[in-house]
């Protein structure tokens, strides 16, 4: 199967020299490209600035905003069959761009931000995607209604959602715990590696595609 993964976080600038950004490592969408090439597929791996080395037999594409991701997916996704969106895509970004550096001048400094492009929730819609879809939930709080609300605002089969205020899991850790939300029901993965989580991932989405 051709398999369109996304990963990392995205890069807002605000002047050149700053950036907004979160904590995203990349390692979860990292290792689940790695699975689907091991299992087989054909898979492209498009991902914001991280440290991570690229997993082998995996084609990779490097974006730097949230715009250059959803400009990339919607390039891509049209000849895939499994899109998996892992990336942590900032929700806003600065309105605009300052030329130079911005100096230090008073007490307080205020940004304007606008909304960044719905990647996950375009892929439906303006994209025409009909694979499968598969997105990521990280949450702090109300974990199943959140994951619930996006699995269905966003047309996916399945949302995978985990508790990032947990300590040890999620943001640059090597470990996570999730929870598997599909239509009809959910199901708890427990405490493991992300290496290993992400080859039982990977069967789980391939029994949602056959």
């Amino acid at each position: 199967m051709k398999i369109l993964v996304t990963a990392g976080p995205t890069r807002e600038p605000i002047d050149p020299v700053r950036f907004l950004t979160n904590r995203s490592s990349g390692k979860m969408g990292y290792e689940l490209a790695a699975a689907f090439a091991h299992a087989g597929h054909s898979v492209l791996l498009i991902s914001g600035p991280t440290a991570l080395d690229v997993p082998d037999g995996v084609d990779y594409m490097p974006v730097e905003t949230a715009e250059d991701m959803h400009r990339a997916v919607s390039h891509h996704i049209g000849r895939m069959e499994v899109a998996v969106f892992a990336a942590a895509v900032a929700d806003y970004a600065p309105k605009e761009l300052a030329p130079e550096k911005i100096k230090k001048t008073g007490e307080t400094m205020t940004l304007e931000l606008v909304r960044t492009p719905d990647i996950l929730g375009s892929a439906r819609g303006a994209m025409g995607f009909e694979g499968t879809l598969v997105g990521f939930a990280a949450e702090t709080q109300n974990l199943v209604e959140n994951a619930k609300d996006k699995l269905e605002r966003k047309g996916c089969d399945l949302v995978i959602a985990n508790d990032v205020s947990k300590p040890g899991i999620g943001f640059d850790s090597d470990h996570n715990e999730v929870l598997l939300v599909f239509a009809d029901h959910t199901e708890p993965l427990p405490l493991g590696s992300k290496h290993d989580l992400a080859h039982t991932l990977v069967r789980r989405i391939t029994e949602l595609t056959c």
